[in-house]
């Protein structure tokens, strides 16, 4: 089939009447090429379909839901046995009970369980829970890290005010003496540190965290009587079957999760330790559809096939193919790529692109020959995507390394990422 965007286009013209700026979020008008489909009518497994029928092996999974796979069926036939039944009633049904269970039996800090929709109501929750438990104000953040959109945390500033920043304090990722430097300045008021598994900013290569600086942010909070926050909601279930940090022997006392935890289905947690119980039990977090069924027992399953199978060997084995692929073809064609983080969560940047145009260009070829990747994000895969996948997917990719090859002279930086990077 030729590769078109005529519907999806049309689609953009009606949303920009009806949607301000046409988009909003993650997928906002005018940050992705100009080609890439904004509307999508199917997905399946590895695979993703746009409006206008085109076929992409997807490496973005929905910017991390899709963990076993778009629409797995063991998880979709619980969800749709549990809708039969009810979904958002009037209270919960038993499988909140049992997600918690499951939650608490998987994360070794993890004590209690609330639920929620988004990784921005995750985090929030567990910020104001631990000013809660503590009865302090300051919440201690990586510069440029990412943990939702509220306003306490977006990165975007228009409708902020200087208030809802006002007791976010910055510290450098995996810079322990930045951190104590922190709490040094803000003494007897800190609340808790929130940080997340790994260094996964846009535009930059993403750094594995540093076993010094995870001690060191336990020790510090600790040593404060502050709480420590991991925020899993990107990592969480891709790292590990567990909390992320428990490799480094690194607990915390409150973690965010969402995204992937109910395989695509609308859930978030906070996850705790008792040592955070009493903050939970004292604020008021609440929403019309926190206690929906479905979604629970989508999660009830989720997890099991966490638990029991082999998810993760697979979509390691599968980032491995595809990262030791894209470095022979890009040696083989004359470019330098910078390939970094977990091989299941990659970050794909060009060397020497500083306006990102290498960047760009390749993956709007790729997405032409049936691949979606993305130029500045870090991407995510799934259990769903095979061997044969990356096969598939590295032959496009290499078609694409070509064709970036042939018309590298003629290449314009995208116009939005040019004025983000040009000099002031």
């Amino acid at each position: 089939m030729t590769w078109s965007n005529t519907k999806n286009e049309e689609l953009k013209a009606r949303a920009h009447k009806v949607i301000p700026r046409g988009m909003f979020g993650h997928q906002s008008t005018g940050m992705l090429p100009d080609e890439y489909p904004q509307f999508f009518s199917r997905a399946r497994g590895s695979r993703l379909w746009d409006v206008d029928g085109n076929e992409y092996i997807d490496m973005m999974c929905a910017y991390g839901p899709n963990l076993l796979g778009y629409g797995f069926e063991p998880v979709e036939a619980a969800a749709a046995a549990q809708a039969a039944l009810g979904d958002a009633m009037t209270g919960p049904s038993q499988s909140i009970v049992e997600l918690a269970e499951a939650l608490v039996g998987m994360i070794d800090h993890a004590d209690w369980a609330i639920f929620c929709k988004n990784g921005t109501d995750a985090t929030t929750i567990a910020i104001v829970t631990a000013r809660a438990q503590t009865r302090r104000r300051k919440i201690l953040a990586a510069t440029g890290a990412y943990h939702g959109a509220a306003p306490w945390c977006t990165p975007r500033p228009a409708g902020v005010l200087p208030e809802d920043k006002a007791h976010i304090v910055y510290y450098q990722y995996n810079d322990a003496d930045s951190l104590e430097a922190a709490f040094k300045a803000n003494e007897g008021d800190v609340a808790g540190v929130i940080a997340t598994p790994f260094l996964h900013e846009t535009f930059k290569d993403e750094a594995d965290v540093e076993r010094e600086f995870a001690a060191t942010a336990r020790q510090l909070c600790d040593k404060a009587g502050a709480m420590l926050i991991l925020d899993e909601v990107r990592a969480g279930f891709r790292l590990a079957r567990g909390s992320s940090w428990a490799r480094l022997g690194v607990q915390p006392d409150l973690s965010a999760w969402g995204k992937c935890i109910a395989n695509g289905h609308p859930i978030s947690a906070v996850v705790g330790s008792d040592a955070a119980r009493k903050g939970a039990e004292s604020i008021f977090v609440t929403g019309s559809f926190w206690f929906a069924a479905t979604p629970m027992a989508a999660g009830v399953e989720t997890l099991r096939h966490i638990r029991e199978g082999d998810y993760l060997e697979r979509t390691i084995a599968a980032g491995r193919r595809l990262r030791e692929g894209l470095q022979q073809q890009a040696a083989a064609h004359g470019f330098t790529l910078r390939q970094s983080g977990p091989v299941q969560m990659p970050m794909i940047l060009f060397e020497d692109d500083p306006d990102f145009r290498l960047g760009y260009a390749w993956v709007t070829e790729a997405l032409k020959r049936g691949v979606y990747l993305h130029p500045y994000h870090n991407m995510f895969f799934s259990a769903a995507h095979s061997l044969e996948d990356m096969a598939t997917a590295l032959a496009a990719t290499d078609d694409a390394f070509a064709a970036v090859k042939q018309r590298k002279g003629s290449l314009e930086p995208h116009p939005v990422v040019a004025r983000m990077f040009a000099p002031h």
